[in-house]
C-alpha cells in the first residue's frame, strides 16, 4: 500500500488537473483499491490546503471523515464512470450544489459529477435517484395552479442521470446538423443562445445521432425544483424575485433591448446547478402529454401512444405564470416556435 500512496503522491504533483473517473479514485488510474483508502486515513480530519486532503474530502463537507471512507469503500473497484465524456469535476462543487443532502446523493452515485460531452461539446451534470413530489404544491402570490398540474403526486426516480447544464445552444446545434433554424440568430451573442424553432421530432433525431434523450417529464421536474416545493426553484412564492431567475417577458421586452431569448446561463442556477431550466425557451421533455393522477409512480414515462407532446419551464414571452417549476405546456410532435428548445439528457 504504501508504493501506491507514492505513486498517488506522484501524480498529483505530474499531473494536478486529471480528473477522477469515480468518486473516491484519488489516484485518478480508474480503480478504487488499498491506495486510495491508504491516502484517504492519512488525511483524516479537517481538510488542509493541500492537494490530497482536497482530494479526499470526497463529500466536499470540510471533513476527511466515515463519510468520505464509506463513499469510498462503496466504488470499490473499476470505476464505472462514462466513457462518452471527460470528467472536469468529479465531485460536486459546494459553492454550485449547496445543500449538502444532494452532494450526498451524489456522491453516493459513485459516478462523476459533471462531464463534457465529446460528440457535442454539451456540459452535463449528475442527477442522484430520489423521490419528490410533482404537480403545483402551492401557487405563487400572484398565480394559483392549472388543473393540468394536479393533482400532486409522489414519483420515485431509480437511477442517476445527467442533465445539460444548460439549455443546447445555436451553436451546438449547427455544429451536428450544419443548420440553425432560429429566428433570434444574426447577433454577437447567438452561438450562445438557445436553439429554437426545433419541433419534438427533429430535436429526437439530432439526439438520437449524438448518444442522448431528452428527459422524462418526471426527471425534468427533479431536476428543476431541486429540492424544493415552491412554485420557483429559489425556494419562494414571491413572483417579484423571478427576475433573478429566468430571462421572461418583463426582463426581455425593455424598451430598446427587444424581445426575443437570451444567452444561456446569464441568470442564477438551481441548486443542482443548472441554468435557464424557467424561462428563455419552452423544453421539450420525451413524454406524451396525459392528467395526473394522485396514484405514487416510479420512473414515470407517460403515454404510450399520442400526438401531443409536453414542454416544460416556460419562456421568454410569459410572465411569471408560466415560470413555476411545475407549469405544463404542450405542442405537437411537429410543432416548432420561436419560443420553444430543449435540454439534452443520458443516461450513464
Amino acid at each position: 500500500m504504501k508504493s501506491k500512496i507514492v505513486l498517488v503522491l506522484a501524480s498529483l504533483v505530474i499531473a494536478p488537473l486529471a480528473q477522477a473517473q469515480c468518486v473516491g479514485d484519488v489516484a485518478v488510474d480508474s480503480r478504487v483499491d488499498g491506495g486510495d483508502l491508504g491516502v484517504l486515513l492519512a488525511n483524516w480530519g479537517p481538510v488542509t490546503s493541500t492537494a490530497l486532503s482536497r482530494a479526499c474530502d470526497l463529500d466536499s463537507s470540510g471533513q476527511v471523515d466515515g463519510a468520505d471512507l464509506g463513499a469510498l469503500l462503496a466504488n470499490w473497484g473499476s470505476c464505472p464512470g462514462p466513457t462518452w465524456g471527460a470528467v472536469l469535476e468529479s465531485q460536486p462543487d459546494p459553492a454550485v450544489v449547496t445543500d449538502a443532502n444532494l452532494r450526498e446523493a451524489i456522491v453516493a452515485t459513485g459516478l462523476p459529477w459533471r462531464l463534457r460531452d465529446y460528440g457535442t461539446g454539451i456540459e452535463m451534470l449528475l442527477i442522484p435517484p430520489g423521490t419528490f413530489h410533482m404537480g403545483c404544491i402551492t401557487g405563487s402570490d400572484q398565480y394559483g395552479c392549472d388543473s393540468t398540474e394536479r393533482p400532486v403526486h409522489e414519483v420515485t426516480l431509480t437511477s442517476a442521470f445527467y442533465l445539460g447544464r444548460f439549455e443546447v445552444t445555436q451553436a451546438q446545434w449547427q455544429a451536428q446538423t450544419g443548420s440553425n433554424p432560429s429566428l433570434f440568430q444574426g447577433q454577437l451573442d447567438s452561438a450562445r443562445r438557445p436553439v429554437e424553432q426545433v419541433s419534438w421530432s427533429s430535436v429526437n433525431f439530432y439526439l438520437s445521432a449524438t448518444g442522448m434523450r431528452l428527459p422524462t417529464e418526471a426527471e425534468w421536474e427533479y431536476a428543476c425544483r431541486a429540492g424544493t416545493q415552491t412554485p420557483f426553484y429559489n425556494g419562494s412564492t414571491d413572483d417579484g424575485t423571478v427576475g433573478t431567475l429566468a430571462w421572461f417577458y418583463y426582463n426581455t421586452c425593455e424598451v430598446g433591448s427587444g424581445c426575443g431569448t437570451r444567452p444561456v446561463g446569464g441568470k442564477l442556477a438551481n441548486v443542482f446547478g443548472f441554468h435557464d431550466m424557467l424561462g428563455n425557451v419552452f423544453e421539450w421533455v420525451n413524454d406524451r402529454y396525459s392528467g395526473y393522477t394522485a396514484d405514487p409512480q416510479t420512473n414515470p414515462t407517460g403515454p404510450a401512444s399520442g400526438s401531443i407532446f409536453v414542454l416544460r419551464g416556460g419562456c421568454w414571452e410569459n410572465d411569471a405564470y408560466g415560470m413555476r417549476s411545475s407549469y405544463r405546456s404542450t405542442g405537437s410532435g411537429f410543432y416548432s416556435d420561436d419560443s420553444v428548445g430543449f435540454r439534452a439528457a443520458r443516461t450513464p
